[in-house]
């Protein structure tokens, strides 16, 4: 699988991707970081992975293990926190004081907390399968697939449509 910066397992197999790290990086050394392409970029990088484990779920029983294997491997790295430090308060920047008192952010945060451990167990899951574990209930694990991806694109679907639109704002260089 491709994305614009590269090999995505490459990119995520030892952390982060480096496009987001830079970004995160940048922003710290003072110079402009543009949060609203990262999340563009992860989202692309997500919805990618919902592509991946959908067909895994769709093939069940009988699943390519190697596919399984370099799914799992690139789970846990979209869900590093980068929302959190660095897309989240460049939101709540741009809220007035009324959307600033709604719960949105709140449970933005809670809810990646959540998709955090949802990815740990479905890459556990993954992994087993990629490594020869039987398939005991392909059911089950259908079930999980879906449940994971289905919960993450209805995510995306949300911080497209109320973060980003904020956040955009910050992408515009004022100086320019």
């Amino acid at each position: 699988m491709q994305s614009e910066g590269g090999d995505l397992n490459k990119e995520t197999q030892h952390g982060p991707p480096h496009s987001w790290t830079s970004a995160a990086s940048s922003r710290r050394a003072g110079t402009q970081a543009i949060p609203g392409e990262v999340m563009k970029r992860a989202h692309r990088e997500k919805l990618n992975l919902c592509d991946s484990l959908e067909s895994i779920a769709d093939a069940l029983p009988n699943v390519d293990r190697l596919k399984c294997l370099g799914t799992a491997k690139k789970i846990v790295p979209l869900f590093h926190g980068f929302e959190e430090t660095e897309i989240f308060p460049a939101y709540e920047a741009h809220l007035t004081p009324a959307e600033a008192k709604l719960a949105s952010t709140s449970r933005l945060r809670v809810e990646h907390l959540e998709d955090q451990c949802f990815a740990s167990e479905v890459a556990e899951t993954l992994l087993a399968i990629g490594h020869g574990d039987a398939i005991e209930s392909p059911e089950a694990v259908g079930f999980m697939l879906r449940g994971f991806f289905e919960g993450l694109r209805r995510h995306i679907a949300f911080e497209r449509e109320h973060v980003l639109p904020r956040i955009a704002i910050s992408d515009v260089d004022p100086g320019a």
